[in-house]
């Protein structure tokens, strides 16, 4: 059997799609996969890093004002459409699956019009424009989020399946990974604001390392994103803070370390689907700042929904500040109870089999195709 993937742009198109194939290529080894992406994603490092075949084509998203630069995205889109029709003749793959961003566009699209079987993915409570417009015409729309339901007219399509993870992510527990990391029984705390960063969080965290410095009550661990690491690293020594004396608290440009999310007691985050998804699969309470420099602001809709199930407690950018920030995490280590609770609560909306539903409709669609 033959498996194409479409899906690109960011690390929450391509993670999802890759967490399947990591799941085809253990069940059925024997399979063929192969990757659709640009060459302006994160596609390009993220798929053959896992030793996946990716090839490429031109796409680009329309800009939301008048713009000669749509002129060149149509031109884009068109040729897009004739290099994706180009690959899947080649290719002839049995089945295809679109996990989002503007390339799952022409290739799913394209694979419709030629009657093969399709499934879309939609990791957000709030669906893309791009899925939205392929929902008319996948045989299958995988929903991360049950909420998103709500979106779609195509109702008899739907199929909750929640998230795609990284499966090593629900390997580790918290006393193996606190051992790893050399940590003691003291509250861990983990932030982060994304591999890009969060400037508003990265100022309130620092403020909070301020009030925890040389206390030895807490570990913080810190992800900065690439861009802001410096910045906040001199900030931080402008402040008279050696992290080299108060070794609780650790900053990183970007954390990637499984053992840090294991460990961690407290999340402090964005609030992206897949970000959230493995958030729930571990069961960990959370703080959540939704980005609001989204589309559809799906980012507090996302939030929105852990919070209605007591797992998080959800401060938007205009509400953040550092006091509220300090006094919130305070009041969480504090009552022992209520974060227990909140970990409870996230773990049971946690779902750890994701990439086993979606294979299983797979093998569904490839049976009634015939294959």
């Amino acid at each position: 059997m033959k498996i194409l993937f479409a899906g690109g742009g960011t690390a929450g198109h391509i993670n999802p799609a890759i967490a399947v194939a990591n799941y085809i290529r253990a069940k059925k080894p024997d399979w063929d996969i192969l990757f659709i992406g640009t060459k302006e994603g994160l596609e390009t490092k993220l798929v053959p890093k896992e030793g996946l075949k990716i090839k490429y084509i031109n796409i680009k998203g329309f800009k939301r004002k008048l713009s000669i630069d749509n002129l060149v995205t149509v031109r884009d889109l068109f040729i897009g459409m004739l290099q994706a029709r180009k690959i899947i003749a080649e290719y002839k793959p049995d089945i295809v699956i679109g996990t989002g961003g503007y390339v799952s566009g022409p290739v799913v699209l394209n694979a419709s019009m030629m009657k093969i079987p399709t499934i879309i993915h939609e990791q957000n409570a709030i669906p893309g424009v791009t899925i939205k417009i392929l929902s008319r015409f996948a045989d299958v729309i995988a929903m991360g989020f049950e909420e998103s339901k709500n979106h779609f007219k195509t109702v008899n399509k739907l199929v909750h399946t929640g998230n795609p993870i990284r499966q090593e992510l629900i390997n580790i527990d918290k006393e193996t990974a606190k051992r790893r990391l050399g940590l003691d029984n003291k509250p861990v705390i983990l932030a982060v604001g994304g591999s890009l960063g969060a400037q508003k969080i990265n100022e309130s965290i620092v403020e909070y390392i301020k009030s925890i410095y040389r206390k030895n009550k807490v570990y913080l661990m810190f992800g900065t994103g690439e861009k802001q690491y410096q910045d906040v690293l001199d900030t931080l020594k402008s402040q008279g803070i050696d992290l080299e004396i108060d070794k609780n608290i650790r900053v990183f440009p970007y954390i990637n370390d499984m053992n840090i999310y294991a460990a961690s007691d407290l999340v402090i985050c964005r609030c992206g689907a897949m970000t959230l998804s493995e958030v729930t699969a571990m069961g960990k309470p959370a703080i959540l700042i939704p980005s609001p420099n989204v589309t559809h602001n799906h980012q507090e809709y996302n939030a929105r929904a852990l919070e209605k199930q007591g797992a998080a407690i959800v401060f938007t950018e205009k509400e953040l500040d550092s006091k509220k920030l300090n006094n919130q995490i305070e009041n969480l280590l504090k009552d022992q109870k209520l974060l227990q609770q909140m970990a409870n609560n996230s773990f049971n909306m946690g779902i750890t089999n994701a990439a086993e539903k979606i294979y299983n409709i797979v093998i569904e669609l490839l049976k009634e195709s015939g294959k």
